[in-house]
């Protein structure tokens, strides 16, 4: 037996004992845990927004661990050795992995902590381990490592390459969580000229600023006229590097999923510009077609299908990006309830990402 967080139901857990998971089919593997974390999908769940997970799934999709069992067809991974487990289950096969969306993998996408049992426990089974796990560098640490499994190929992926940042844009990210600030990690790596960041809290616009390297920061609650002419202020102190400049942003990032800040992206975008919706939204939006189609403004949305994650990983051992700093609270692994609970309450308790670690 092994202890896992196991959903119950709308705004019911429990970290219990459960069978230990065996291999069922020859391309899966069995994995040991050494970390995990918690992601604002497995709040959604919790509160039963994501109906097709079931009582008794074990919660979690995000983990590094240790190969302990593998299934006999496995060619790219051994017992005992180290890897990431990415978010994204993909069989590398049909025609969507091959596309590089392997969130639709006709046999994977998200179903870790989904419709199969994830990795908020001791041990994980993951199907298709050939192409869903990553070998973990000896020279990297859990922390540098746990953002790969999710956080960092969403910021990068359905946000910076989404919304095509290139050297000397201007970038807006709306949203200072995990994923904003992930996001901010990944945009870096670009080099655009600038990146505003865009929340009300000014603690997390603080850190954007001071840690994570945001050149400029907005709180909308604070402003005496609109956000665009705020935004308009921050472009004109780049009016000699970038001439004839139109209001507004290149690339316009949406990190929360509500629809007032999809409303700012529409509000603040440059003609000829990105906006890439990253937040989970929960309810409908208004498209503001008639103001944006003779700007020629592309949007973007998708899930994460993990396919940078090598790319990130090169970043990280290149000093690009240090992951680290957006993990802000640790735990043991059995200590996952405490965790929720900082978690899910991330503003008070100033809670960016956790990290569960096991002795």
């Amino acid at each position: 037996m092994m202890k896992a967080l196991v959903y119950g139901g709308p705004g019911l857990k429990a970290w219990k004992s459960v069978p230990i998971p065996t291999i069922l089919k020859a391309t899966d593997a069995i994995v040991k845990i050494t970390s995990t974390t918690i992601c604002g999908t497995d709040l959604h769940i919790l509160k039963g927004d994501v109906p097709e997970v079931t009582p008794g799934r074990i919660l979690g999709h995000e983990a590094i661990g240790i190969v302990e069992k593998i299934g006999q067809n496995i060619q790219n991974f051994k017992n005992g050795q180290r890897v990431i487990v990415s978010c994204i289950t993909s069989c590398g096969t049909c025609n969507y992995c091959k596309k590089n969306i392997q969130a639709h993998c006709n046999d994977g996408g998200w179903v870790l902590g989904n419709l199969i049992d994830g990795t908020q426990a001791e041990y994980v089974r993951i199907p298709h381990a050939d192409y869903s796990l990553i070998n973990a560098p000896k020279n990297l640490s859990d922390d540098q490592l746990l953002m790969l499994s999710d956080a960092l190929p969403t910021g990068n992926e359905v946000g910076a390459i989404s919304a095509k940042i290139q050297k000397d844009d201007i970038v807006a990210i709306i949203g200072c969580g995990p994923i904003g600030m992930a996001t901010l990690l990944a945009a870096k790596v670009y080099n655009p000229l600038a990146i505003i960041m865009i929340d009300m809290d000014d603690a997390r616009l603080d850190l954007a600023k001071s840690s994570f390297g945001a050149t400029h920061s907005i709180n909308p609650s604070k402003i005496s006229g609109s956000l665009l002419d705020e935004i308009n202020k921050i472009t004109a102190e780049f009016a000699d590097k970038r001439k004839g400049i139109k209001p507004g942003v290149d690339a316009a990032i949406e990190c929360v999923g509500i629809p007032k800040t999809f409303d700012m992206c529409q509000e603040i975008i440059a003609p000829g510009g990105r906006i890439a919706n990253v937040g989970v939204h929960g309810s409908k939006v208004d498209l503001q077609l008639q103001d944006l189609w003779i700007k020629n403004i592309n949007i973007s949305t998708g899930l994460v299908s993990a396919y940078s994650t090598t790319q990130l990983l090169d970043a990280i051992q290149n000093s690009q990006i240090d992951p680290r700093k957006l993990i802000t609270h640790r735990f043991k692994l059995d200590e996952i309830e405490t965790a929720y609970s900082k978690f899910g309450n991330a503003a008070e308790e100033k809670c960016m990402k956790t990290i569960l670690s096991v002795d």
